[in-house]
């Protein structure tokens, strides 16, 4: 067996300088032992498992051989330089780098410039290395192998379209690997061009039907596209595989969610929940989902769980839950939620959370039937902080209407149909007290403009039955 170090590079030295210019030994020697430490990083996290997979590492960098279908000829001296350079390899790089850049012409084989490239990368230089590759495919532009390296070169550049078309290139001269399909595939995800992104997984994980990378590559391919079931069958082995990866339960949360499928999604967010995998917003979300059911303790129960994952979060996304389960029948809930809300935030509680809570609990207690003095405080409160809050406004007005005090009442809902977002609904309030009152005719104007701003078919209705009261009464 040769060592290069000791001996073997003098005497292969020796051999190459008699058909060789002088200088060339001189070179060599002169570069000898100026080896950095070779190294491969990559500048995304979704390609670190490609490139730190030993086999892909292998292929890249290894294979100074020729193959006679798809490369250039190479001449008796170009033959004996690549075999002396392979002599050098992986101890001596800056020696080989040497001896191709001296003995490299317009005439030797374009194989001596995919060889330098190749040096290069593996001293870290994927700039130099990326030009020599060039240059290769320039010389003989039927090179695969060339097409093969600046493609991936090109992709850890993030220089997608380069890297596509030297893919595709290279596919066209026949060549087709698992990794250059795997990445050609990546490119066109990361251009959100899933069709061809989908197809280029395929045929990677066809490959290497292992390759966690390929498998996930194309579920999140088919996902964006919509192809929902596709993607939840992919999502299956992935889970049975890796159980403990949270991304995995999650995105088929969201595969079942897209299949209509909520209560399969929930059980995907409780598994995750039951692993320690969940997140404050997977169980947000699960807790959306049970409340579209219609399942306001369930909902609570997970809210309180989101909730208590990060008690310091702004408890804006609480209040808000807290007015889902209010306006879908869930009351006591909201107002356990609000509950755990106030004691938690305390007075660290932001102006426009303080007044989205008050004007919760106004609500949450006139939903219960009270409608005592402190509820109208609170509103009072929460105007003073902003008097063009047209949901306290309202919120008072019905107050004082259920009080018996219509006058206060229309006052209220006056000063909310003043606001464009409130206008229409206050209208129709008003007209409401009139109607209570037999004053017909004030309440067609209103019911009348309420529909001119937003039309409703309830309000149309309304509308036919005042109209013919109003005339019943002439």
């Amino acid at each position: 067996m040769l060592h290069c170090k000791p001996v073997t590079l003098a005497s292969l030295l020796a051999v190459w300088t008699m058909a060789a210019p002088s200088s060339l030994a001189d070179a060599i020697a002169a570069a000898r032992g100026q080896v950095p430490s070779p190294s491969t990083q990559v500048g995304s996290a979704d390609l670190r498992a490609v490139w730190d997979d030993p086999v892909f590492q292998k292929s890249f960098v290894a294979g100074f051989g020729v193959n006679p279908e798809v490369e250039p000829r190479i001449s008796t001296d170009d033959m004996a330089l690549l075999e002396l350079v392979r002599m050098l390899m992986p101890d001596e790089l800056k020696a080989a780098e040497s001896l191709l850049r001296h003995s490299i012409r317009p005439d030797t084989s374009a194989v001596l410039d995919l060889t330098l490239g190749g040096v290069q990368y593996q001293q870290d230089r994927a700039d130099e290395a990326l030009a020599n590759y060039r240059k290769a495919a320039e010389k003989y532009p039927n090179f695969r192998r060339a097409y093969r390296s600046i493609g991936l070169i090109c992709v850890r550049k993030g220089q997608l379209d380069d890297a596509i078309n030297a893919f595709n290139r290279m596919i066209e001269l026949g060549g087709a690997d698992a990794y250059s399909y795997g990445l050609l595939g990546y490119c066109h995800s990361q251009k959100q061009d899933y069709q061809p992104a989908e197809a280029a997984y395929r045929n990677a994980l066809l490959l290497q039907p292992a390759n966690v990378e390929w498998r996930l590559g194309l579920t999140r391919s088919v996902f964006k596209q919509g192809k929902y079931e596709d993607a939840a069958s992919l999502l299956d082995v992935l889970i049975q595989t890796f159980p403990e990866k949270s991304d995995f339960w999650l995105l088929q949360a969201h595969t079942y969610l897209g299949l209509k499928q909520p209560q399969k999604a929930a059980v995907n967010l409780e598994a995750l929940d039951a692993i320690g995998k969940s997140s404050v917003d997977s169980l947000f979300t699960l807790g959306d989902i049970y409340l579209a059911e219609s399942l306001p303790d369930l909902a609570l129960q997970a809210y309180l769980r989101a909730y208590a994952k990060d008690p310091s979060q702004a408890p804006a996304r609480v209040i808000r839950s807290a007015e889902g389960l209010a306006s879908r029948g869930g009351t006591d809930q909201a107002r356990t939620l609000v509950a755990q809300v106030k004691s938690a935030a305390g007075t660290a509680i932001g102006e426009v959370d303080k007044r989205k809570l008050l004007k919760l609990e106004a609500r949450l207690t006139m939903a219960g039937g009270a409608g005592d003095e402190a509820t109208a405080r609170v509103l009072e409160e929460v105007i003073e902080l902003d008097p063009l809050d047209g949901e306290a406004l309202m919120l008072l007005g019905q107050y004082h209407n259920r009080g018996g005090r219509p006058d206060q009442a229309i006052l209220f809902y006056e000063r909310a149909a003043r606001i464009d977002a409130f206008a229409a609904g206050a209208k129709v309030k008003m007209a409401q007290v009139y109607v209570a009152q037999g004053r017909f005719p004030d309440a067609l104007p209103l019911l009348r403009d309420a529909q001119a701003i937003k039309p409703r078919e309830d309000v149309a209705r309304y509308l036919e039955q005042v109209e013919r009261a109003s005339k019943g009464r002439k």
